[in-house]
């Protein structure tokens, strides 16, 4: 977008975020990946002031409605979570002895990070996030419905509620993997 249209201006607002793996890798099909992604969240959480109001893993991509908290910039958040959680993960396939697709993965995010100078060796996550500020109620609801809809459109579960990567749960009144800071 020329205008810049898809920044976050209001670093404390919220936001609908989108981010997917380079290729669209279906590399959280691992729990292991999975599990290194949740515990950056967590630590964001808990030491930088991130706010998660919802949230949806899938395979290959992440969608959250988030903000931070005061004095934080979310954009350097969500940039914080998306650097380390690559760290993480690459480093995960490269030891994984008996990941199947090791050679594959760390080839196509070679091949990634080469192509972009703002990277070093590797790039796990596509450079953009799509920020959109949720301004309103309407919008805000239906980009969470969106996000909690997400495994029943692939297929992956019949109601939201029982996809465990997923804040479906928390509205539902279940503990998920996650805090939630509720919208409502």
């Amino acid at each position: 977008m020329g205008d810049g249209g898809y920044r976050i201006r209001d670093q404390q607002a919220v936001h609908y975020i989108t981010f997917a793996v380079v290729e669209w890798i279906d590399v959280f099909s691992r729990q292991s990946y999975r599990d290194i992604f949740l515990s950056k969240i967590r630590e964001s959480q808990k030491s930088d002031g991130l706010n998660v109001h919802g949230w949806v893993l899938m395979s290959n991509h992440f969608h959250g409605i988030v903000s931070a908290k005061e004095g934080s910039s979310l954009s350097h958040l969500i940039g914080e979570v998306k650097r380390k959680s690559s760290i993480g993960i690459s480093q995960a396939i490269e030891r994984h002895e008996s990941e199947s697709r090791r050679e594959w993965l760390l080839e196509l995010i070679e091949r990634a990070g080469s192509a972009n100078a703002r990277n070093g060796k590797r790039q796990f996550w596509q450079q953009d996030n799509h920020p959109k500020e949720c301004y309103g109620h309407e919008f805000t609801r239906q980009k969470l419905n969106y996000i909690h809809q997400n495994p029943v459109r692939a297929g992956i579960v019949d109601r939201e509620e029982e996809y465990i990567y997923s804040s479906a749960r928390d509205y539902c009144g279940q503990k998920g993997l996650l805090d939630i800071d509720f919208l409502w």
